[in-house]
């Protein structure tokens, strides 16, 4: 039996920053990813300064959004909701630059994804 994508389990990635990006998800994902806007309430988005040299070259920019807990409700970070595979989870966790983690998140839409956050502003 040949399983394609529909048929894998999926899992959910909120994307508030590169890997909206159509040029990205093609590069990193080898498609385009399937997704709904959503928002993370209680965060507010910063910018910091990465480190990654490899990351740097393959984004074009050292300088990049990261998420900042605040538990205000006032504070909303809007991106969108990705479907992805196990698989594409995992190649989107190589391409994070080092520093970054993956947490779960509850989303606006009571919608339960990964957000990846700089271990540095936790």
């Amino acid at each position: 039996m040949i399983l394609n994508v529909d048929d894998e389990q999926r899992e959910s990635l909120f994307s508030y920053g590169t890997l909206q990006s159509e040029v990205v998800q093609l590069a990193t994902f080898g498609r385009t990813l399937a997704g709904r806007l959503d928002a993370l309430v209680g965060f507010r988005l910063v910018m910091i300064e990465i480190q990654d040299q490899d990351f740097v070259a393959a984004s074009g920019t050292a300088h990049h959004r990261n998420l900042l807990f605040t538990g205000n409700t006032s504070d909303v970070v809007e991106g969108s909701l990705l479907s992805l595979t196990k698989q594409e989870l995992d190649l989107a966790d190589s391409y994070e630059p080092s520093g970054y983690e993956r947490i779960q998140v509850q989303l606006r839409s009571g919608s339960i994804a990964w957000v990846y956050i700089n271990r540095d502003s936790r």
